[in-house]
């Protein structure tokens, strides 16, 4: 596999962009993360159509192509900020152009429907951070533990996270490149040129809204793809809004333990990547090293 690229980590004064690719946002949900961001000690740029709406979406296709394009073009810019998820990025990952990005490299940072982002970033040899956007760093005021742990990424610090076992993981040590998201994303992007490399992979997990059993047929779609025969290990995260469903007569998380449990590879549930307040920033496109013991789970 090619080495990626992991783009110049920030310093104070650089600037930010904040974007929104997807779903419309909540203005001051995006005006209250850029006073955080700039507490850290950034400046901050907003895309001129941040505050658009189309329907659902954050503007029309080409308004939203048009910010993203220009952050990523941009020079100044260090790193691209999603203002929030929701759905939309695959309008624009056609016609979205990399070519100077992998000439002068910057983070994006986002997740849930910016997995499709991370998928063409990352594809192309680039490493992103899967990590909180708006909303988040708004509510938490920037001083929550995954809010600090992306502050600490984005100035270059080392980060290792240690969490408690559970009942379903299985234990094993791994290294290989992380990748992943929202699996309802990654789904939608399997046979296309978005798809992920299964081989070497760490992958990490998670969702929301969806019903148990379109969760198991994602999954199944992984093993009868053959992404999970060939993948290092798994991070199954937070599946948030996901009612369980009795008449399948095993929980979301038995139901993904049952169909990996012929694979020999490590596998952690309940990491703290998601929908959730708990949503640790991952190094996507990062060579990684995952430790699953009987006790803990280290993510260097």
């Amino acid at each position: 596999m090619k080495n990626m690229i992991t783009p110049p980590y920030l310093k104070k004064g650089d600037l930010i962009t904040i974007v929104a690719p997807s779903g419309k946002v909540n203005p001051k949900y995006v005006l209250h993360s850029k006073s955080v961001l700039e507490n850290w000690g950034f400046r901050v740029g907003l895309g001129e159509y941040v505050f658009a709406e189309y329907g659902r979406f954050a503007g029309t296709v080409d308004e939203r192509l048009s910010d993203l394009q220009k952050a990523l073009d941009n020079p100044e810019s260090k790193a691209i900020f999603c203002a929030r998820g929701g759905y939309g990025v695959i309008h624009l990952l056609e016609n979205l152009s990399l070519e100077l990005l992998k000439k002068d490299p910057k983070w994006l940072i986002g997740y849930s429907d910016i997995t499709a982002l991370h998928a063409k970033i990352n594809n192309n040899g680039i490493c992103s951070i899967h990590a909180p956007m708006s909303s988040h760093l708004a509510e938490e005021n920037g001083n929550d533990e995954a809010s600090l742990y992306l502050k600490d990424l984005l100035f270059g610090k080392s980060i290792s996270y240690k969490i408690d076992s559970h009942p379903f993981n299985k234990t094993g040590e791994s290294k290989g490149v992380l990748r992943g998201g929202n699996l309802s994303v990654l789904s939608a992007l399997r046979g296309t040129p978005y798809d992920f490399p299964p081989e070497n992979t760490i992958l990490f997990i998670e969702d929301i809204g969806e019903k148990p059993y379109h969760i198991e047929r994602m999954m199944y779609n992984l093993k009868l793809g053959g992404a999970l025969q060939k993948i290092s290990s798994l991070l199954v995260g937070q599946f948030s809004d996901c009612e369980e469903d009795e008449s399948m007569h095993k929980t979301i998380y038995k139901s993904i333990s049952d169909l990996v449990s012929e694979y020999d590879f490590p596998v952690c549930f309940n990491f703290p990547t998601g929908h959730v307040k708990t949503n640790f920033p991952l190094v996507c496109g990062k060579t990684t090293n995952l430790l699953v013991t009987e006790e803990t789970v280290i993510l260097d």
